[in-house]
Order: structure tokens, then sequence, then C-alpha cells
């Protein structure tokens, strides 16, 4: 009983989100509340993508997202690798030094990385949102985990029969991590297309925007169109539901094996 108290609580601002999509704004005003609208109306989501730079703006998340997924995805993979199975001087403090970063809070590099942004001409580029995800201590960390359960006899056969380090990185080692980066991608793309800070520091071409921020300009100072914001909220949550449900397999595998003490 309690678990279902707790979900319905849990779905209950969806449920209104939903039903706010549907709405005209009178019916968003009226008194008492209308959970279920007695009107229903599907023009809010016409009414949406006919905002300028709406559509725009969904294929520059689309853009990011997938870049940076697959730039954290390859850049990862590799430190994991090289901090689980490869034997290096000092490795141990590089690795506990790396950990340390992710006691910074990320609002604080904003400066720092805009400069530096700035200095590599990427400032107002969607350029500028990708090449962060190469710095990822989350991914590194919850894919070495992963590759420390793997048995070194399963690295030293093939390199007997004279494979390669990368040979045995790209044959081995992956295949066998597939659910931990499946997890990783889900969890990197959820990221990236709800990120809102980072382009808003970034971008200042309208064009250029992604959709988090077009749908914050829905939130006006003397009105706030919660109907098209709310009909936004349910686009966008849409890729993510759809990934979620193509990796859910490898999901709670990915989620379990990361919490593995290495």
């Amino acid at each position: 009983m309690t678990a279902v108290l707790l979900s319905a609580v849990t779905l209950l601002p969806f449920f209104w989100m939903l039903s706010t999509s549907l709405k005209d704004y009178g019916a968003i005003m009226a008194l008492p509340i209308q959970w279920i609208p007695k009107n229903p109306t599907f023009h809010n989501f016409s009414d949406l993508f006919q905002k300028e730079g709406m559509t725009v703006s969904m294929l520059n998340s689309l853009v990011v997202s997938i870049s940076s997924v697959t730039v954290t995805i390859i850049s990862s993979a590799m430190a994991a690798f090289a901090f689980a199975k490869l034997e290096f001087k000092g490795k141990e403090v590089i690795f506990l030094v790396y950990l340390a970063t992710m006691m910074i809070p990320s609002q604080v590099l904003f400066i720092p990385l805009y400069l530096l942004m700035g200095e590599l001409k990427l400032v107002d580029s969607l350029g500028a949102l990708v090449l962060p995800s190469v710095f990822k201590v989350f991914a590194v960390f919850m894919l070495r985990q992963r590759m420390m359960t793997i048995p070194n006899v399963y690295l030293e056969a093939p390199a007997i029969d004279g494979a390669g380090v990368f040979t045995v990185f790209l044959r081995i080692i992956c295949p066998m991590c597939k659910s931990s980066l499946a997890t990783l991608a889900v969890i990197c793309f959820m990221d990236s297309w709800n990120d809102y800070l980072l382009p808003l520091v970034m971008l200042t071409t309208k064009t250029k925007f992604t959709l988090p921020i077009i749908l914050s300009s829905l939130n006006g100072q003397y009105k706030s169109e919660y109907n098209l914001l709310m009909a936004g909220a349910l686009v966008s949550m849409l890729p993510i539901l759809l990934i979620y449900a193509l990796a859910q397999k490898y999901f709670a595998a990915g989620l379990q094996v990361g919490g593995v003490k290495g």
C-alpha cells in the first residue's frame, strides 16, 4: 500500500503536466482545478512548434546530446581501461586526484570554461557544449569499476596470441562492458538533453539555442504560457523515454555493476 501511495505521489506532477498540456489558457486559471480537462485540445502542441526557433532548438539538442554521448563513451572507456588494467607509475595517485575533482561544483567552472572556449574560438557554438564531455569523472569511475571485475586472464590470452592493447580493448573489454556502456549512454544523454546552465552561458545566437533555453522563454516576466510550457516539457521527455525503453534491459545490470567496489 505504501509503495502504491508513493508511486501515486511521484506520478502526480507528470499527470498534472499532461493535463495542463491539453488545456487552453482559460482552463488553466479555472477554479476549481480541472484535473481532467473538460475540453481537451491538441492546439498547444501545434502552437508550440510554430514558436520561433522551436524546431531548430530540438535539432540542436539532439546533435549536442548524441555528440556528447559519443565523446563521453569513447574518452571515458579508454581512460577507465587505463586505470583498471594498465600498469603505469602513479596510477592510484592520479586516479584519486581525478576523483577529487568530483567535489568541485560545476558552476564554479563556468567562468574558466567560458574563457577557455573563448581562446578556442568555440563560444556561441555547439562545440562548446560537446567538448567538456571529454572529461567526465563519474563516467570513468563507473566504467573502471566494471572493468575491475573482469579477470586478467581475458586480457592475457589474446596478448599471448599477439593482440595489441587496442585490440584487447575493442574486442574483449568493450563487449564485456556493454551493459555499463548502455547505462552510461542513457545517463549522459539525459544530462546533455536537459542541460540548461551551460548552454545559457555559452550560447548567444537564438538559432543555436537548445531546447531548455527555448522552453524557458515561454516563462515571461508578465505572462507565462503554462499550457505551451507543459506541452514542451512533455515533448522534451519523449526522446529520453525512447532511449530508456531501448536500453532498459542493460540499464539495471549496468547500475548494479557500477556499484561494485574495485
